[in-house]
């Protein structure tokens, strides 16, 4: 989103006291005051766990934020059946210029299109003929939006994190259950392929009981740096120095805890955070910028890579890091660790202890001949199957054959052809109409869009404390005990 003096604005938004200042008195904002480890405020509403809502035989859908990511599902929604997009919002009218026009390219109804101002989405929230609302814009905006998105009748769907506070998770919390309205974070990552698979695998028992898991988001993004006046590196930089902590668990994080049935059998209790060092965005701005550059005038304080331990009340932990500074290789880790085995992501490689038959079997098909030296007393007597434990195996293919998840089988080669990520917005786009349309439970809710965000605020609380661990509040009050865990959909 853009405006007059936009810089300076967003520069001061990632502050709470700036952000309430920007966006006013949000109907709905500021009903619960919450700081880091403290206690469940009272319910405002009933739980909206499994919330079911009546079917829709067209989805009539505005769009908040059509830049980088917004652009995006603004395509996907164009191909999806029984969908009408209405409005588009933006303030950069480059941008909400090209989503309009794509729309028309499309053989659609144009659509009535908001701009002018920072608040010209309430506008196009007046409206009585749309039902979700998909928002993705800056970080700071993501929670007042989704606010005045539910308490406008809508259902809100937002890029990630969903909050940066606890306040703000609270505030999502009360207002969904207040309302009855759905508020997803669209945490895309779980509608990977492989995420899908080791889902399945998971829900099959292949890994035995589950002790760990391991999620990231090492991504080196210091290029962003260099977009100053427009797309995400305009906003995103000045997060860098204002907080020291995870600032983005959500892509390596979400995953792992459906394996583990966060919120649906089990909860994150508490979190403990250390960073390394800020070092290597003050070094890229001194090699990459003029030295009067604004960008050499900040001061980095995020941590080039922060790790996070969360420990859950089942006794399982799970370790989160985040580092979108330094220069390596791509990883969210997508480790889940069980008494039977363990998958490991980045690259895809799997060790178990007692393979299942079919995987066994193909392996003595491939391995005939060694399998002949092995029972001639040759090659020390190791054998080549099943796979060992003591060594990765790293060959996909025969487990994608049995694991792969059956919306992947059905939707897969669709998904590619649409694109997003390698194919996993595509699917979660159309998991989200699908949803909307058979009137069933959506597959991320609320409680999962708080929690899963409450690490941001969280691993910072524990920085600032010498890494003093800080309880993860139960934003499903209890619920999380008898929810349902997300079934393997076809």
């Amino acid at each position: 989103m853009k405006k007059v003096n936009r810089r300076d604005f967003l520069k001061t938004a990632v502050g709470t006291a700036a952000l309430a200042s920007a966006t006013g008195a949000l109907s709905g904002c500021a009903t619960t005051k919450q700081s880091p480890s403290s206690g469940t405020p009272s319910q405002q509403g009933k739980s909206v766990m499994g919330l079911v809502v009546n079917k829709m035989d067209v989805v009539r859908v505005g769009f908040i934020g059509v830049g980088q990511r917004g652009i995006g599902h603004v395509k996907h929604y164009c191909v999806l059946d029984g969908v009408e997009i209405k409005a588009i919002c933006d303030t950069h009218q480059e941008v909400l210029d090209r989503a309009v026009n794509h729309v028309v390219e499309q053989d659609r109804p144009k659509p009535t299109a908001y701009t002018g101002s920072e608040h010209a989405y309430r506008d196009m929230l007046a409206r009585d003929d749309i039902d979700i609302v998909i928002i993705s814009t800056p970080w700071a905006w993501h929670t007042p939006m989704c606010v005045d998105t539910m308490e406008s009748g809508k259902h809100a769907f937002v890029e990630v994190p969903a909050a940066t506070t606890l306040e703000e998770c609270w505030q999502l919390v009360d207002t969904a259950e207040r309302t009855q309205k759905n508020c997803m974070m669209m945490e895309n990552v779980n509608y990977g392929r492989d995420e899908l698979m080791v889902l399945n695998m998971v829900r099959q028992g292949l890994f035995g009981e589950l002790v760990h898991g391991e999620a990231a988001y090492i991504h080196d993004l210091r290029w962003q740096m260099k977009e100053i006046d427009h797309k995400t590196g305009s906003w995103r930089t000045y997060w860098h120095t204002k907080k020291n902590g995870n600032l983005y668990p959500t892509h390596g994080l979400g995953p792992v805890s459906q394996y583990m049935n966060i919120n649906r059998g089990d909860r994150f209790d508490y979190v403990t955070s250390v960073s390394s060092p800020a070092l290597g965005r003050e070094a890229y701005a001194k090699r990459e910028f003029d030295s009067e550059h604004e960008r050499n005038s900040l001061e980095f304080v995020a941590g080039d890579m922060n790790t996070s331990i969360i420990k859950t009340v089942n006794g399982r932990s799970i370790m989160v890091q985040h580092d979108t500074t330094s220069p390596r290789p791509y990883t969210r880790h997508n480790l889940i660790q069980g008494t039977n085995g363990t998958f490991a992501g980045f690259p895809n490689r799997i060790a178990v202890e007692t393979p299942p038959s079919t995987i066994k079997a193909i392996y003595e098909a491939q391995h005939e001949q060694a399998l002949k030296v092995w029972h001639d007393g040759g090659e020390q007597g190791r054998k080549p199957y099943p796979p060992s434990f003591h060594g990765w195996d790293r060959d996909m293919e025969k487990w994608r054959k049995q694991y792969d998840h059956p919306l992947y089988t059905r939707m897969g080669e669709e998904a590619k052809r649409n694109g997003g990520h390698g194919g996993m917005d595509f699917l979660m786009n159309y998991r989200i109409i699908y949803c909307l349309r058979n009137g069933e439970p959506l597959d991320q809710d609320v409680y999962d869009a708080a929690a899963w965000s409450s690490i941001f605020p969280l691993s910072v609380a524990s920085v600032d404390n010498r890494s003093n661990s800080q309880d993860v509040p139960d934003f499903t009050r209890g619920a999380w005990k008898t929810g349902t865990p997300l079934p393997i959909i076809a």
